[in-house]
């Protein structure tokens, strides 16, 4: 009978867990299909919107450079051929593909609070209080993540690949679907990273990190956020700098927050 009752138990679990998955792919599903009726305003608006001239970013660094009386390519930015789609189904599948990543960014907030409502049956009265500012904290280090990708990384990167050339004898054409993956692929990946302290905070909490550890890796870590900025940027220090910049004060929030949830711990301890 108690084993029934533990199956029962467990098989509730499953199915609590189901329809937490299918709100949530609902969720993804729904702001899809907004986003690809108005497919004309996210791809002119947002996904292009990098190969206008008159990208604030590029303003911006113009602004930047004139400023200190540098000449700067910012400044006359243009990209004169359009992109190209090969194949006759190109364009529809990237724009539902684009839907769906874009999806994803949007409902982030809610995956994320589907997720603390599965997990919080488990925690006690003093965690949930505790876990309630996970939802906002991780959604804003995650937009902030796609803010500074959009704003900073992105135009960087597209304005530095579009006009890099080796030979005159090699014409650049490129695709549709190799811009968008290069745009989702950012916001993505920057997006992740900006995680950092919620998962050092979590990975403490368990026990695999501590600041000690963080501290003495520091030099190491510095190493993997240049090699990452190498990556995701183009190859001149001036951009691996403004990528690597923040990231490394996420670390060193990161180190903060591992140090508070330690206290935090040894307070505990000494009081039970």
């Amino acid at each position: 009978m108690a084993e029934k009752q533990k199956e029962m138990s467990f098989l509730g679990h499953l199915e609590e867990l189901r329809w937490h998955l299918v709100r949530s792919a609902s969720a993804i599903f729904i702001i899809a299909i907004v986003l690809f009726v108005f497919q004309k305003e996210v791809y002119e608006n947002f996904l292009l919107a990098h190969r206008k001239p008159d990208f604030i970013t590029y303003q911006l660094f113009c602004d930047f450079f004139t400023y200190f009386g540098l000449d700067s390519g910012f400044c006359h930015v243009a990209f004169k051929d359009h992109l190209i789609s090969l194949k006759p189904t190109q364009q529809l599948m990237n724009s539902i593909w684009s839907s769906f990543i874009l999806g994803i960014i949007l409902s982030f907030p809610y995956l994320l609070w589907e997720i603390w409502r599965f997990v919080a049956p488990g925690l006690t009265k003093n965690e949930i209080n505790k876990s309630r500012g996970f939802i906002f904290i991780a959604s804003f280090l995650f937009f902030c993540g796609i803010a500074f990708s959009f704003y900073v990384i992105a135009p960087i990167s597209i304005h530095f690949l579009y006009n890099y050339q080796i030979t005159d004898l090699i014409q650049n054409n490129f695709t549709l679907d190799s811009h968008i993956g290069l745009v989702t692929n950012m916001l993505l990946g920057v997006s992740i990273l900006f995680e950092l302290p919620v998962l050092i905070y979590f990975l403490t909490k368990i026990g695999l990190v501590t600041p000690d550890f963080l501290k003495k890796y520091r030099k190491h870590a510095l190493v993997v956020v240049l090699i990452l900025a190498a990556i995701i940027t183009p190859p001149d220090v001036a951009s691996q700098v403004i990528v690597a910049i923040p990231i490394l004060i996420l670390y060193e929030v990161s180190i903060k927050v591992s140090k508070v949830v330690i206290k935090k711990q040894q307070r505990d301890a000494r009081q039970s």
